[in-house]
């Protein structure tokens, strides 16, 4: 949901997600460098950062393309005062299709609300 949330879903998260181009079985250089950077591990996938944030790193996403062509898809948007790449909407909204556990079900109303609502402003434009 993070990438929903920084491209306006009025929602909340209790973790950020984040795809990396790294093979699965190579999670440990992702999680040695966090912990170099001052972040705790909680799972074989999972740290807290030093301000208590969590961060889950995916190495794939149920649904989506390979993570070159999703790149290819990826929005920009400004997170920190970094530009940074997120999945579209319309991705998201397919992997919580594809995924179907309740909390992603719940989740596509609400994703869909506002990317219709974006289209009709485009066609009022």
């Amino acid at each position: 949901m993070s990438s929903a949330i920084l491209q306006g879903v009025p929602a909340s998260t209790l973790d950020t997600d984040l795809w990396v181009d790294v093979p699965e079985r190579q999670y440990m250089r992702l999680i040695n460098l966090s912990r170099a950077l001052g972040a705790t591990q909680i799972r074989n996938t999972v740290v807290a950062l030093r301000n208590g944030s969590l961060v889950n790193f995916l190495y794939s996403i149920t649904g989506l393309a390979s993570f070159a062509a999703e790149w290819k898809r990826a929005k920009e948007v400004t997170l920190y005062g970094l530009q940074v790449k997120v999945v579209p909407l319309e991705r998201i909204i397919r992997s919580k299709e594809c995924l179907g556990r309740p909390k992603d079900l719940a989740h596509l109303p609400l994703l869909r609300d506002v990317l219709a609502g974006r289209k009709l402003a485009k066609t009022r434009i």
